[in-house]
C-alpha cells in the first residue's frame, strides 16, 4: 500500500481529492471505539489538512470539543482510494469556517447556512495512503523497495 509524501502528494492525489466523491470520516474515541460517518471534505494543500464542514450539534463536534482525537478520512471510487490519517480538531473560527465553506461549495455545492453554529473539523495529515492507481510505479530500488515517481517526487512505503 503506497504512502505519499507530505505536504505535496502529487498530481494524481490532487486530482482525485478534487473530484466530487463522498468519504467516510472515522474518529477514534478516547475509549478506543470508532465513530464513523459519511462526509464531504476538501483538501487544503497549503496546510496538508482535510477540512470537513459541519455544525455544533454533530457527534463529531461534541467528541472533538473534549479534545483532539486520531482520525482518518477514506475516499473510494472503484479501485481508486485514498486515506488521510492524522490528528483531528474542531474550530469555530469565522475565517476558517468561511474558507472551508467556500472550498466545499467549489467541490460539491453550496452548503446549508449554519450561521454561528458552523464548525470545521480539521485533520492535520500525518500519513497519506493511496491505491497504486494514484501513483506511477517505477522499478524496484536497490534495497528491494518499490518506488513510484510522480512529478519528480519519490513515493515509497508500499509494504506498510
Amino acid at each position: 500500500m503506497p504512502t505519499l509524501p507530505l505536504p505535496d502528494p502529487g498530481p494524481p492525489f490532487e486530482d482525485f481529492v478534487g473530484e466530487r466523491h463522498l468519504a467516510a470520516l472515522t474518529l477514534v474515541r478516547p475509549n478506543g471505539y470508532p465513530h464513523t460517518t459519511p462526509v464531504g471534505f476538501t483538501w487544503d494543500r497549503g496546510t496538508g489538512s482535510a477540512l470537513i464542514i459541519t455544525w455544533s450539534g454533530s457527534v463529531k463536534v461534541r467528541l472533538l470539543e473534549a479534545g483532539q482525537l486520531r482520525g482518518s478520512i477514506c475516499q473510494v471510487d472503484g479501485g481508486r482510494w485514498l486515506t488521510i490519517e492524522g490528528v483531528a480538531r474542531v474550530t469555530s473560527d469565522p475565517g476558517s469556517c468561511a474558507n472551508a465553506v467556500a472550498a466545499y461549495a467549489a467541490r460539491y455545492r453550496p452548503p446549508k447556512d449554519r450561521g454561528d453554529e458552523r464548525r470545521v473539523v480539521v485533520i492535520e495529515a500525518t500519513r497519506l495512503l493511496a491505491s497504486a492507481s494514484l501513483v506511477t510505479v517505477g522499478p524496484p530500488g536497490a534495497n528491494g523497495e518499490r518506488n513510484a515517481r510522480t512529478a519528480g517526487l519519490v513515493i515509497s512505503g508500499f509494504d506498510e
